[in-house]
């Protein structure tokens, strides 16, 4: 079965006007727009059914309590976090004004007195861990 080229060549060309044509064939049957258009009434049908099986099965419901379980755990431990952030920010600021007020206090008594080796008129006060409201 001796062929000559130019045979060949014909054979490829049919084939490729044979698929040419099956792939046409099979977007115009895929083709949802089109089918939409040429039966309207059937697309609304069929979204309809669509519709009743996807409320039916409840799963919009089941994903929102998901989703709001999620999103409650994530707050609570997102306010604990912040809890302990704002109370050591708050103790920090508290130590802070009152070792500056101390200073100063005692620069003014220094001052008074006249005197540069005179006793800490202020008590050293103890480390306070601000009470938290939970």
């Amino acid at each position: 079965m001796a062929e000559t080229t130019t045979e060949v060549r014909a054979d490829i060309e049919q084939t490729r006007a044979r698929m040419s044509g099956a792939i046409a064939e099979l977007e115009r049957k895929v083709d949802v727009a089109q089918r939409v258009r040429e039966h309207p009434w059937t697309a609304v049908g069929l979204a309809l059914g669509a519709g009743v099986a996807l409320s039916a099965s409840r799963t919009d419901v089941r994903a929102a309590k998901v989703t709001a379980d999620a999103t409650r755990e994530t707050g609570t431990k997102l306010g604990s976090a912040l809890d302990g952030v704002v109370a050591a920010l708050i103790a920090g600021v508290t130590e802070a004004f009152h070792s500056r007020i101390d200073q100063t206090l005692n620069e003014v008594v220094t001052s008074i007195r006249g005197s540069t080796g005179s006793q800490d008129i202020t008590t050293s006060r103890p480390t306070e861990t601000p009470i938290r409201a939970d």
